[in-house]
């Protein structure tokens, strides 16, 4: 079954994110372990941090670009469920005391304000693992593709990608940092799974190694400027949120170097330079620009 039935060029936003956001939350439902029983709180935890509700920006970016590039691969939604079960897993690690020291996620208590920390670690290791599993066994798929798709996702979660990003952050928050240092922990942390999204879906394409180049900017571009609307929001009200507001009261943030009016100007500059490369791959008009105009409206 395709994930999006209609697939004349002209289909809309709203209606695709609407029919996509029920397949990832339906299909990540039954990929994700049950309780064995009331006590296996590792289960419950897994489920509680993936299942509460997001806006699972990374599987919907990847598979709207796979529909944008014309490919149509059933076994994709396992991939796409992966990256959001990485995002949780990163959040579960990130809300910690040692790490952001957060009490709030998605409106609701962190994982290890309801569970404790030992459970809060135990679920993101095995959640992790689990993610790896589903793209290993991700049917309708090629082993050539599910392997490469396990080396791309390893590359976005290890020591090259999001885990030496949040290193940084928590290292490098604390004290006085030049723009490009502050750009290259945003694009590791924040990056690493978005760049992991849209190499994938040029891998499941069969895109050309120039036009999956393309692709990796516009994750790189994407993943800049959501860290920096991430840093513009840090002050809302967390109703807005659904987190802590100020996390970044003591980090210096493009926001903190810059000021919020120049880093608006910047924010702008990284959606201008993603839309230039969807429109060197013929996607100008795709799906894909349009979450990026909804995501980075003014």
């Amino acid at each position: 079954m395709a994930l999006l039935s209609n697939t004349r060029p002209g289909l809309a936003l709203e209606p695709a994110l609407l029919a996509l956001r029920t397949q990832v939350d339906t299909r990540l439902g039954e990929l994700l372990p049950e309780p064995e029983h009331p006590q296996d709180l590792i289960a419950e935890a897994m489920r509680e941090g993936v299942l509460a509700p997001g806006k699972r920006v990374r599987p919907l970016l990847m598979l709207l670009a796979l529909h944008d590039l014309d490919a149509h691969a059933p076994g994709a939604i396992d991939i796409a469920c992966s990256l959001e079960m990485v995002h949780a897993a990163s959040l579960f690690l990130d809300d910690l005391p040692c790490m952001d020291d957060a009490t709030l996620r998605r409106g609701r208590p962190t994982l290890h304000i309801r569970y404790g920390e030992d459970v809060a670690v135990l679920a993101s290791v095995a959640l992790l693992s689990h993610a790896f599993s589903v793209v290993a066994a991700a049917p309708e798929l090629s082993a050539s593709v599910r392997t490469r798709a396990v080396g791309l996702l390893s590359q976005a979660i290890g020591p090259y990608g999001l885990v030496r990003g949040q290193f940084y952050d928590l290292h490098g928050g604390h004290q006085a940092r030049a723009l490009d240092a502050i750009a290259k922990a945003n694009q590791l942390k924040t990056g690493s799974l978005f760049i992991a999204a849209l190499e994938t879906a040029g891998l499941i394409a069969g895109c050309s190694r120039a036009d999956i180049a393309s692709l990796r900017s516009v994750a790189q571009e994407f993943g800049l400027g959501f860290q920096l609307l991430d840093d513009l929001n840090d002050g809302k009200a967390s109703e807005h949120t659904g987190k802590d507001a100020h996390q970044d009261r003591d980090k210096t943030t493009v926001v903190a170097l810059l000021g919020r009016d120049a880093a608006r100007q910047q924010l702008r500059l990284h959606v201008r330079r993603a839309n230039a490369q969807l429109e060197r791959l013929g996607l100008a008009d795709g799906l894909t620009a349009q979450l990026l105009a909804r995501i980075f409206a003014d």
